[in-house]
């Protein structure tokens, strides 16, 4: 491993000189396979990397994470996908192994934000891994390893420039870390905390019922949000992200824009979505864009000019009331917080993404109005007494 690396630039092309090096002087945990990694690429695969290596460590199952500006674009487990989901989510034509699915999922959850993403991956790349990779725009990857085969396929995206970091599992940073912003030293404990099953013991609302997948998603959760820039939500069901909310101002906002994204993610899978008639030849981004303009009530004539090119006929949009019924049949959803809702509001959009399962810290001058809005939907909510804001 390398005493440093030097970037072409820092956060923009103007801060230069710019690399990264440990402080002690010690070797760095990564080694560059491919490519040339860029300041932000890190910032990416270093948080991402600590995001997946959790979800392995808490769940047993590999793990993906789809970052895009130190963010979240999805996170999953890798479990099996059902032909619905992987029509929806572009891989109903491929071999998907565990962390393949994994990754399928993780991109699934928002792929118009993980267009350009850098991947984090918690095992070993395996071949279908990286000929699932090799086919989506993104910019690089993290892993702890890469098998031959999957490596000399990955090495040939982007005519060999393309982003390969392996990182040493074993890797553990110091207990204090230290960021310089105008040329003052911050120095914190790093935020090692793991999740365990008792963080959800404190159930507050009359519902108590919390089912092992439950518990699963709001593990995920919790990992999420612990590297999602704050303020932030996370909705989870069948082991993957459906919407993050992140960098908002006010905790209704978050939940707003992750209840949306969820809704998108849904209706991805509505027949007349998966039925579009795409004009043979028009790629994956381009059909992701055409599919969020298909499901949006305030595309103008202008984006819709661009149809009879991706069409071979024009589609008939789903009225207001068919997506209602669709999204009724969204349940089960966990979602987290990591902070504590300081209103209701929040309860009620996320009753409409199908929200059945709660985590927030708690202790909020109208924590009674929360619970009481959680008990009108039937929702179970825990109180976890740990704020989880990532900055």
């Amino acid at each position: 491993m390398p005493a440093f690396l030097p970037l072409r630039y820092g956060t923009n092309p103007q801060q230069t000189p710019a690399r990264v090096f440990m402080r002690n002087g010690s070797e760095l945990p990564i080694r560059v396979l491919g490519g040339s990694p860029g300041y932000i690429n890190l910032l990416d695969a270093l948080n991402a990397w600590q995001l997946v290596r959790e979800l392995r460590a808490a769940t047993g199952l590999p793990g993906a994470a789809s970052f895009k500006h130190v963010s979240p674009a999805g996170a999953a487990v890798g479990l099996p996908l059902d032909a619905t989901l992987r029509k929806a989510c572009f891989v109903d034509d491929v071999e998907l192994s565990p962390l393949a699915a994994a990754y399928a999922r993780a991109r699934g959850a928002d792929r118009l934000c993980s267009f350009g993403d850098f991947i984090a991956l918690s095992e070993i790349v395996d071949i279908a891994t990286a000929r699932l990779i090799a086919r989506e725009v993104s910019d690089g990857v993290i892993a702890p390893g890469y098998e031959p085969a999957a490596l000399q396929i990955l090495q040939q995206k982007k005519q060999g420039k393309y982003t390969l970091i392996e990182i040493d599992p074993a890797y553990e940073p110091p207990v204090l870390e230290t960021r310089d912003v105008f040329g003052l030293t911050f120095e914190q404990g790093r935020h090692s905390r793991p999740v365990t099953p008792a963080d959800f013991s404190n159930l507050v609302t009359r519902q108590k019922t919390l089912p092992a997948a439950a518990l699963r998603d709001l593990t995920i959760a919790w990992i999420v949000l612990k590297y999602t820039q704050s303020n932030s939500v996370a909705f989870v069901v069948e082991g993957q992200t459906i919407g993050v909310g992140a960098g908002q101002q006010s905790r209704v906002h978050c939940v707003r824009l992750a209840g949306q994204k969820a809704d998108i993610w849904r209706l991805r899978q509505h027949p007349a979505v998966l039925t579009l008639p795409f004009r043979t030849g028009i790629k994956r981004p381009e059909r992701d864009n055409a599919i969020d303009q298909f499901l949006r009530d305030d595309i103008t004539l202008r984006e819709k000019s661009a149809w009879p090119e991706i069409f071979t006929e024009l589609p008939r949009q789903l009225s207001p009331e068919e997506k209602r019924a669709w999204l009724d049949g969204l349940s089960g959803v966990a979602l987290g917080s990591d902070a504590f809702f300081p209103f209701s509001d929040s309860i009620h959009r996320a009753a409409a993404s199908g929200v059945r399962y709660v985590f927030e810290p708690g202790g909020s001058a109208r924590d009674a109005e929360v619970i009481a809005a959680a008990d009108d939907y039937g929702m179970t909510m825990a109180f976890t007494g740990v704020r989880l804001f990532h900055h």
